[in-house]
């Protein structure tokens, strides 16, 4: 019972994650609007921040079931891009919206920020943010 419940506390939250991720790209493509820049820079964003949240959860996952730290640093940001390039198909087949390499870089970008900036340095943040990052079982 224990197993079950440390396997569902730390993979079923990038599991969920990644199916929010799925549920988003099956939207089709709103209208851009007259502040084009504006909603570029805003939906770019969103890809930083969505991947780095997949790989953070999956760093999480698999240094909370034993393994090594650099091996899940590098995992975490490689199964973030695979995850990537497969939602990029997957829009292909949603309406108004397509693949784009672009997308799948940005993508690969927020893994890599948010392992590499903020995982691999959790020792180097101040107290009070190690004392959060404990709490969710980052160390």
């Amino acid at each position: 019972m224990q197993k079950i419940k440390k396997l569902l506390k730390f993979w079923l939250p990038p599991v969920l994650w990644a199916g929010l991720i799925f549920t988003f790209s099956s939207f089709p493509t709103v209208k851009t609007s007259e502040f084009f820049l504006g909603d570029f820079i805003l939906k770019k964003t969103a890809h930083i921040i969505e991947y780095g949240v997949l790989a953070t959860l999956l760093y999480r996952a698999m240094i909370n079931s034993g393994v090594e730290k650099k091996k899940s640093m590098w995992l975490a940001v490689i199964i973030a891009v695979l995850y990537g390039i497969t939602d990029e198909v997957h829009q292909s087949f949603t309406p108004g919206r397509g693949p784009a390499v672009r997308d799948v870089l940005i993508d690969t970008s927020g893994a890599l920020i948010f392992i590499y900036g903020i995982v691999g340095n959790i020792k180097k943040t101040p107290v009070a943010l190690q004392k959060i990052y404990n709490k969710f079982s980052f160390i």
